[in-house]
Formats: structure tokens, sequence, C-alpha cells
């Protein structure tokens, strides 16, 4: 019986070191251990395609520079400063062009067209000037007129000017501009 009573007696002392661990308060860790991962910088590409993407007023522009091939040399190094009709611009042309000039056929037509619309280099709308004259991608050259404080190429006036990307300038026009 000695043992029995040992035994119980031993059994209520566990008993209560084991109450004791489980009711009493804890000590809160006030150091929180944190790892921290450096990552590089992702650049977020925002080239000149992209703010055109991005646009819906250039819908139409989008389509035709994919239907001329044109996206990833636009999406390249630049800089490139582009002249970029609206879709209303692409509609005040004549009923059926635009979807003329989208025809695998007529991809030479467009691209034409299109590298019309830009020039190599970042050209900011304070770089421009009354009566400068620009080379265009196709080669040929457009003239810029400052009137009243309204910025044109050709007879397309600039509704919208500066929108910087990472490889080049947007200037949005109001008329699509016919190479000669």
């Amino acid at each position: 019986m000695k043992t029995t009573k040992i035994l119980a007696l031993a059994g209520s002392f566990l008993a209560m070191g084991l109450w004791t661990a489980c009711s009493a308060p804890k000590e809160e860790s006030t150091e929180e251990t944190m790892e921290v991962v450096e990552e590089a910088p992702v650049e977020e590409s925002n080239t000149v395609v992209d703010i055109a993407i991005g646009s819906p007023d250039h819908t139409t522009l989008v389509a035709a520079v994919q239907a001329a091939g044109l996206v990833e040399t636009l999406s390249g190094d630049g800089p490139f400063t582009v002249f970029a009709p609206t879709n209303a611009a692409f509609e005040a042309l004549p009923a059926g062009t635009v979807e003329d000039l989208l025809k695998p056929e007529n991809k030479e037509k467009l691209t034409g067209i299109l590298t019309f619309h830009v020039v190599s280099g970042n050209v900011m709308s304070g770089d421009l000037s009354d009566g400068q004259v620009v080379t265009t991608l196709n080669g040929q050259t457009a003239t810029v007129s400052i009137k009243d404080g309204k910025v044109m190429i050709g007879d397309a006036t600039v509704v919208a000017a500066d929108l910087a990307g990472t490889n080049g300038v947007v200037h949005v026009i109001d008329k699509v501009l016919l190479p000669k």
C-alpha cells in the first residue's frame, strides 16, 4: 500500500506541474525574425507599342501595327517618336480603306504608311519648331508647323503630346498621315 500512496502522491505532483505549465502565461517574443530576400528590380515595359495597346483610342493603330509586322521593331531599343493617329482618324479615311490596308497582300503599303508616322529619336513636343522638317522611318519627310500654340505634323494636329515610354515618345494626332 505504501507504493500506491507514493504513486498517487507522485501523480498529484505531476498533474499540478502540468496544470501550472499549461495555465501559466507564456512569454511572447518581442523579436520577430524575418528573412529578407532582395530581388533585382524588374523594369516594367512601357514601350511606344505598349502605350498604344493601353489606349482605347488606338485599337485600329495597334491592329495595323500587328498586321504590318512592326510590333517587334517598335518594341525594340529605339528611341522612336511616334505620331499616333486615333481610331477616329482612321475612321475619317474613305470607307473600306482600313479594311483594305489590313489585308496581307497590302502589307508593304501599310508598312509604308505606318513608318511615315515614326521618326528616329526621342523628340519631345518642346523640341519641335515651326517649319522643321523631319525624316520619317520610311525615308520621306514631313513638315512641322506651330500655329497659335498648336503643333501640327503635315495636316494632322497633335492632340496629346509627350507620352513618354521606355523606348521613345508618342504624340497623338487627329489624322492619318499619308506618304507621297
